[in-house]
């Protein structure tokens, strides 16, 4: 992908806002990053390596002293149902078109920027809606990475508020390194320089957002309930892009 002048400066400005939500909610900057992203230009093939590289990166920093603050019962309770669905996911990433593949996220986005709006609870607690949830957020994941909402609404039943963030960045960790070997082993083309350059950009929301996140948590349905319509403009774009 070649860029202007202008386009690697709102890049970059995605960029900030995907490292920002990472750290502010625990969760969320692919889902609201990557349809923005996808209006300035490519598909998701060429910008989820990006994004995965940065995940891997930051969440790897942000549990350097925090492994003790990770619920590992759960985690390792959770992951056979995810893991099978992820892998899924991902070969269906690698195999379809970039036109369907773009489709799938702005849908999957406007299913949950709706959701926010209408301040409806994607909650589940033990049971087979709980397993459900942990195998369509392990597919979507595969697909675009965007599975974080539906995984989530899982863990909150689930986890203690004080060991969420922490044990969704060991699983982010864990999804994002299966979908990074697999474009490896596909020879996916990963644009490291770009990545590795946008990466000071992405640091800044980082650090922004863990000064924040507890207020933003304060506020999470206000804040949720603004993004939403952003997304939906966002969305309506993207679509009217790809479709015509």
């Amino acid at each position: 992908m070649a860029f202007s002048s202008i386009e690697i400066v709102v890049i970059s400005l995605i960029f900030v806002w995907i490292g920002f939500v990472r750290t502010g909610l625990g969760f969320g900057g692919a889902v609201l990053g990557l349809p923005l992203l996808m209006v300035v230009g490519g598909s998701p093939i060429d910008w989820l390596p990006i994004i995965g590289i940065h995940l891997l990166f930051f969440s790897g920093i942000a549990l350097v002293n925090s492994l003790n603050a990770v619920d590992w019962d759960y985690l390792k309770k959770s992951l056979p149902w995810i893991l099978p669905a992820k892998v899924i996911g991902v070969i269906g990433l690698i195999s379809l078109p970039p036109t369907v593949m773009t489709l799938i996220v702005y849908s999957i986005t406007s299913f949950y920027a709706l959701t926010w709006i209408m301040n409806f609870q994607i909650a589940s607690r033990e049971g087979w809606l709980s397993r459900l949830l942990l195998i369509l957020g392990g597919y979507i994941s595969g697909t675009s990475l965007n599975g974080a909402p539906l995984l989530v609404a899982v863990y909150m039943q689930n986890i203690n508020v004080k060991r969420l963030r922490n044990t969704l960045f060991v699983l982010w960790f864990v999804l994002v390194t299966i979908k990074m070997s697999a474009f490896i082993i596909v020879d996916v083309y990963i644009n490291w320089q770009f990545s590795l350059m946008l990466i000071p950009v992405a640091g800044l929301g980082h650090f922004v957002g863990l000064k924040v996140h507890d207020r933003i948590i304060e506020n999470d349905t206000q804040f949720k309930r603004w993004m939403g319509g952003v997304l939906i403009l966002v969305c309506i774009v993207g679509l009217t892009k790809v479709l015509m």
